[in-house]
């Protein structure tokens, strides 16, 4: 497609816009520089566009109909087979539908995406079929992944949670989590801006985390704001969570979000645990953690902490520790998201400028049209958020987000002092379990519903810490989430505490199976939570 020049009507509007103040004469005199100036950009129209590789053969899929979704957990169903032979050989993953699977169409949750299918494979894509993974679908997101709650999404049906379909799954990884409990797919990948992996994680009953920041490649995902933006496993065990992490970590050479990664062998971390227990490890509960005023649930608290008397039974040495910048995480975290999502997931097309690595064009250019064609469809969620950070970007200069992006240093700070004396924090994932859906889902019921769960997680996003999640409980029929954070590049301590957690607790009580007919096969019966 040549570039054509502006007009100098186009030119007049762009100057007053940013407040130039040019004479006709002046704008007449731009517009014949302008010509020469563009010709360069012919030659980028005829050099070749540098892809990522698509390494196996896959048909496109199908919708799948009612039946064969009765959580509504999946947006698109395929079967893509990849190596013979390697760590996830036999295992179903299903992907989450924001992140890019060649051949097989992409929603991000919204009708805005409607008819975009991706021309290649994310970086995770790859590395789960080189290690013998199947992709058995793509899993169902609400709108452009930014919602808390998970209910603003396209099409219907919405994912309802596993235990009791009354509520909600929580967050945008909500189909990643409904699949795994429900058995229909083995390991999933969840994508955390606010708590997405974990938030999910909590409310319906598995085992999720958000490694720390850039350990993941994050290359042809549809982002939300890139100092936030992580991407990692869901899964219905710990163990499953650390090979899965395994396979996927690592650079990639091409996102601007891995700076100096460390890897390891998590796998082996949980050796250590099956050998050794929990002998040596430190574990603090955050006060700032429970108790939320006007928030915390007080059945939630009392089964985390009883979760923490479980740990220092098993061996651990446990003990109460205080980080009083914690409680301003989610004021922090909003700073950062409200203009940073504008900028990147709206105003900059989902990638943006000014960074160097892999841009995926194809969808570059699919979203940049569609949104400007198709903005009355964006979601409640995502409108507020482009509202406010379009306004606080022209009121303020940017001034807050800069504000909270120095802020979020301090916070990263204070979490490194108290993991100095501990090993990992304990606190609950979510103040509260699972919330109802709203009688009526209107615009009050919506928002409060989709961004009034996020106290604890939002602020890992923000400092870049690991974070796992995991149930700990159930309490009026509904999972109860626990979340253990780490020091930078440390997930196998994470892994560590959580595997031994799961060992000493026991099984908790699986999900309902189905009652609207669907046969199930003794594989999935077997594999519920």
């Amino acid at each position: 497609m040549p570039v054509e020049p502006p007009t100098p009507k186009e030119l007049a509007r762009i100057a007053a816009e940013y407040g130039f103040d040019l004479t006709d004469e002046q704008i007449a005199q731009y517009a014949l520089l302008a010509g020469p100036t563009l010709q360069a950009f012919a030659r980028l129209d005829e050099l070749p566009l540098p892809t990522l590789p698509v390494k196996y053969p896959r048909t496109p899929g199908y919708r799948p109909p009612p039946e064969e979704n009765p959580h509504g957990g999946w947006a698109w169903r395929c079967s893509i087979k990849g190596a013979a032979e390697g760590p996830l050989a036999g295992q179903r993953v299903g992907i989450k539908d924001n992140v890019c699977v060649a051949g097989v169409p992409m929603l991000n949750g919204s009708p805005i995406m409607e008819g975009y299918v991706p021309r290649e494979d994310a970086t995770v894509v790859t590395r789960l079929l080189d290690a013998g993974a199947e992709i058995v679908g793509k899993t169902a997101v609400p709108a452009f992944c930014f919602d808390g709650g998970g209910l603003t999404g396209y099409p219907e049906p919405q994912p309802t949670n596993p235990y009791d379909r009354a509520y909600l799954c929580g967050a945008s990884s909500n189909g990643s989590a409904v699949v795994v409990v429900t058995g229909e797919a083995d390991l999933a990948l969840g994508g955390d801006q606010g708590g997405s992996i974990r938030l999910p994680s909590s409310w319906s009953g598995c085992c999720g985390i958000k490694a720390t920041h850039g350990l993941v490649p994050y290359t042809g995902i549809f982002p939300i704001e890139r100092t936030l933006d992580h991407v990692g496993p869901m899964a219905r065990t710990v163990a499953d969570c650390a090979l899965m992490l395994q396979v996927i970590a690592g650079p990639d050479g091409l996102d601007p979000r891995q700076i100096d990664v460390r890897t390891e062998t998590y796998s082996a971390a949980l050796d250590r645990t099956n050998e050794r227990g929990l002998e040596g490890m430190r574990i603090g509960v955050l006060r700032e953690g429970f108790g939320i005023p006007g928030v915390s649930e007080p059945d939630v608290d009392e089964a985390v902490r009883s979760a923490a008397d479980t740990l220092a039974g098993g061996g651990a040495d446990v003990e109460e520790v205080s980080v009083p910048m914690h409680a301003d995480g989610l004021a922090i975290w909003n700073g950062v998201a409200v203009e940073g999502a504008t900028d990147l997931m709206v105003r900059g097309n989902a990638f943006g400028t000014n960074w160097s690595g892999h841009y995926s064009l194809d969808l570059v250019d699919f979203y940049s049209r569609a949104r400007r064609t198709r903005g009355r469809d964006y979601s409640p969620t995502v409108k507020i958020t482009v509202l406010l950070g379009a306004y606080l970007a022209e009121r303020y200069g940017h001034h807050y987000y800069a504000k909270a992006q120095n802020l979020g240093r301090e916070l990263r700070a204070r979490y490194a002092e108290a993991l100095e004396r501990v090993d990992v924090l304990l606190m609950p994932t979510t103040a509260m379990k699972a919330l109802a859906w709203p009688a009526e889902r209107d615009l009050p019921n919506t928002l409060a519903s989709a961004l009034g769960n996020l106290h604890n997680t939002a602020p890992f996003d923000v400092t870049g810490n690991p974070a796992l999640s995991m149930p700990c409980a159930l309490s009026q029929g509904r999972p109860v989430g626990l979340m253990l954070v780490g020091r930078h590049w440390e997930e196998s301590a994470v892994l560590r505490v959580g595997h031994a957690y799961e060992q000493l607790r026991g099984p908790l009580p699986k999900p309902p199976l189905p009652t609207d007919g669907r046969d199930l096969t003794e594989k999935d019966k077997a594999v519920r939570v």
